[in-house]
């Protein structure tokens, strides 16, 4: 395999738009390049779409929704069918596009692709999901029924760490409801979205039925103020997220926006050490600790506290390195902000007294002396009041916190504004039935570090990690991207006519 110094650039020299199912080169001024965090090699330049642009986008997604919705349902699973077959076909393809602009390894970069194709594969059953209720009879000679329908133009708004995943979260579901969909990509990697654009469209997708549009936060808030989108999705930070929410549902937008996270384990002392040290590793610095589920935090109760140690000895023996580094277990962080950022933290850690057991503040790999490197990094002694435990860090820094009880890492735990992920390690089902149970997260694992569902699940995220009512993918997403339409009906059989009904009674 190739190095990425080596590896043939094939990449335009801007990214298009996608409008009205042709691919366009923005008329705008304004572009923002891709950058290899691996090397710092410009891959393109992204534009930010003009509000004309976006103008065209809308009105092509509008008018097409009129002949879209009525494409017979199994048609457009047929379509899934078709994409999801493109997407395996693919995959290796999709993943080295993601490894050269965000710079994942390559086979965590394959694995971004493949959760993002189960989802596709869940859109195909679609006709499934759309079933209404029949009641016969629910009064004399009436029946009452419902049918499941689309609710027009939908958008989503996705972020830099899971540049296939997130994106196939959102539009085959969305478009396979009978909807069709805006995309606005992350401006750090718009050429793995592009690339499966290209394969939708190449999957018998109609012109029309799916846009691109590339930019920032006003690309973003003149989606959000259009009158003709319907709904919109979110995946990223607590203050955007926040943002986004409002601004939306101002609008009178259906929204749901999954947002930050500071995600805990707590490691019981009848856990199996080895085991729990191996899924500490990889969920705590894997992808560059660059994912809403990372574990950042890890509680060892009671005996467990005499672990840290081990923990930290295993983490000595990983190293971040270049996608095509089969023995790199992570790659860089996504741009120099965010290393400097994490640099900052792990900085103000060791200032408010916490103890630094390893320290990736000054990591370098051999070969790529301008990557954005981090490694791993680990602090013992860290209260809950330190930034490095309240602060969504977003990289590869652990907090090992002790507690003597697991009511007290409950406690703690809950105390937390935000919930999206957790799990708990114990060989005690009373232990694990106890945490499911009381813990106020979202996704629970049990022996399970990272507990993102499958798409036949939805993602459920809680409080102050998820602003919305209904969650991503799954039949709640199914829920989100469409109306219920109710019908009672009586069919007379004969001439005979009875007096007025004159209450709301059904006779």
């Amino acid at each position: 395999m190739a190095s990425p110094s080596t590896l043939p650039n094939t990449f335009p020299d801007t990214v298009p738009l996608f409008i009205g199912g042709e691919w366009v080169k923005s008329t705008s001024t304004t572009f923002t390049p891709v950058i290899n965090p691996a090397t710092q090699e410009v891959l393109s330049q992204v534009p930010a779409a003009t509000d004309a642009e976006m103008d065209r986008a809308i009105a092509s997604a509008k008018a097409t929704f009129q002949t879209w919705k009525e494409v017979p349902v199994p048609q457009r699973a047929r379509i899934m069918l078709n994409y999801q077959h493109l997407l395996k076909k693919h995959h290796d393809e999709i993943a080295e596009i993601i490894s050269q602009e965000l710079g994942k390894t390559f086979e965590d970069a394959k694995g971004d692709v493949w959760r993002g194709i189960e989802v596709v594969e869940h859109a195909a059953n679609v006709a499934s999901l759309m079933m209404g209720e029949t009641v016969e009879n629910v009064a004399g000679s009436i029946d009452t029924y419902s049918f499941v329908q689309p609710i027009g133009v939908c958008m989503g708004i996705t972020p830099f760490n899971f540049p296939a995943m997130i994106p196939l979260w959102m539009f085959p579901l969305s478009i396979a409801c009978g909807n069709t969909f805006i995309l606005k990509p992350s401006e750090r990697d718009p050429l793995t979205p592009t690339r499966l654009v290209e394969l939708f469209e190449e999957a018998g997708a109609p012109k029309g039925v799916m846009q691109i549009i590339h930019g920032g936060a006003h690309q973003v808030d003149y989606l959000l103020e259009h009158p003709d989108i319907c709904a919109g999705s979110f995946v990223g930070s607590v203050p955007v997220g926040k943002h986004i929410y409002r601004k939306g549902t101002e609008n009178l937008k259906r929204m749901q926006c999954m947002t930050g996270a500071n995600n805990h384990m707590v490691v019981m002392p009848d856990a199996n050490k080895n085991q729990v040290v191996n899924n500490i590793i990889g969920s705590a610095f894997g992808a560059a600790g660059q994912r809403c589920m990372a574990i950042p935090n890890v509680i060892l109760v009671g005996a467990a506290a005499e672990w840290a140690g081990d923990i930290a000895a295993a983490a000595e023996k990983i190293r971040p390195g270049a996608w095509s580094d089969k023995g790199a277990a992570y790659g860089p962080q996504t741009n120099a902000a965010a290393k400097q950022k994490i640099i900052a933290a792990i900085a103000t850690a060791k200032t408010e007294g916490a103890t630094c057991l390893l320290d990736g503040s000054d990591c370098t790999v051999e070969g790529y002396p301008d990557g954005n490197w981090i490694g791993p990094t680990i602090f013992t002694d860290v209260t809950r009041d330190m930034a490095v435990y309240k602060d969504e860090v977003f990289g590869p820094v652990l907090c090992l916190l002790t507690m003597d009880t697991l009511d007290e890492a409950i406690a703690a735990i809950n105390e937390d504004f935000r919930g999206n992920g957790t799990s708990i390690f114990t060989a005690s089902g009373g232990a694990a039935r106890k945490y499911q149970h009381e813990i106020l997260v979202g996704q629970v694992g049990i022996n399970v570090p990272i507990p993102v569902p499958l798409p036949f699940f939805s993602f459920t995220g809680w409080r102050g990690s998820f602003h919305g009512d209904l969650h991503a993918y799954g039949k709640q997403a199914v829920r989100f991207y469409t109306e219920t339409k109710t019908i009672t009906a009586r069919w007379f059989d004969d001439d005979s006519v009875s007096g007025p009904n004159m209450s709301i009674n059904l006779k």
